[in-house]
């Protein structure tokens, strides 16, 4: 089985073609053109699949950001996609490639790759973050994408650390760890952003008691020392008495091409 994985970003869009052991057989990256509106980035999502499309492609994955709903398909009003405003995603590229589409939030769809063929592989339950000039995550319970009552679970960069503080996320609430400790944030400071880090991990280890978590995105680049930190202090501020006994290790991948395609796979 072959699949096409896509990854709409703000930015460029990473699409590949992905065999049923999810290695990736051809990709390739092209700019999404969010800023000229939606008539002209949705035409870059095709000019992406195209190029990918051989007879042994039976189906497309894609994630995007999120707002959205990956049961009905349709992408909500995401930031960094000026003009995708209740688009019915799964259904347009279903008509236009002539396949079966799945739809899935980015970060959902990169933890679920996480624990089916990566870093996490192996494991049941596995809370996934992807930290970078924001913080997105997936949380997979037995095995599958948790998305709650409206499929919009798992938007843990989103919750406050410090409710009284000044700092305001771009969500409007008060102290949300993306506000405090994303790449942008903190501006490199590797202490300060394990501290935070550490505050809320702990409390996602009080609320899911993970097997594993797994972190990936540019301020994870920084290397062993901040996830050795993490390790270390994610313990104190949680009441879970087994949480130095959950691996907190680095994402295997770093496109959300496999994420996409283990939609399907």
């Amino acid at each position: 089985m072959n699949v096409i994985g896509v990854d709409i970003g703000g930015t460029k869009i990473a699409a590949g073609r992905v065999n049923e052991n999810a290695a990736v057989l051809a990709s390739h990256t092209i700019p999404t053109r969010a800023d000229e509106g939606f008539g002209v980035s949705i035409e870059q999502v095709w000019r992406a699949i195209q190029p990918l499309m051989t007879p042994e492609v039976e189906a497309i994955g894609i994630c995007a950001p999120g707002p959205l709903n990956p049961k009905t398909g349709v992408v909500v009003n995401p930031p960094n996609l000026p003009g995708w405003r209740d688009v019915p995603l799964t259904q347009l590229a279903q008509e236009r490639v002539g396949l079966p589409v799945r739809l899935e939030n980015d970060c959902n769809a990169a933890g679920l790759a996480e624990a089916r063929f990566g870093a996490a592989r192996g494991f049941a339950h596995v809370f996934y973050a992807a930290i970078g000039t924001g913080i997105g995550s997936g949380i997979i319970l037995d095995g599958k994408i948790y998305h709650g009552k409206n499929g919009a679970a798992g938007e843990a960069g989103h919750m406050t650390i410090d409710y009284r503080s000044d700092i305001v996320c771009g969500c409007g609430v008060h102290g949300c760890i993306e506000a405090l400790a994303s790449g942008r944030a903190v501006n490199g400071n590797i202490d300060e952003i394990a501290i935070r880090l550490a505050a809320w991990l702990g409390g996602i280890v009080s609320l899911l008691d993970p097997d594993i978590i797994v972190l990936g995105g540019g301020v994870t680049q920084t290397g062993e020392e901040l996830f050795a930190r993490l390790r270390t202090k994610v313990p104190d501020w949680t009441v879970n008495p087994y949480a130095g006994m959950t691996p907190i290790i680095p994402a295997h991948y770093e496109s959300g091409i496999v994420g996409a395609a283990a939609l399907w796979l």
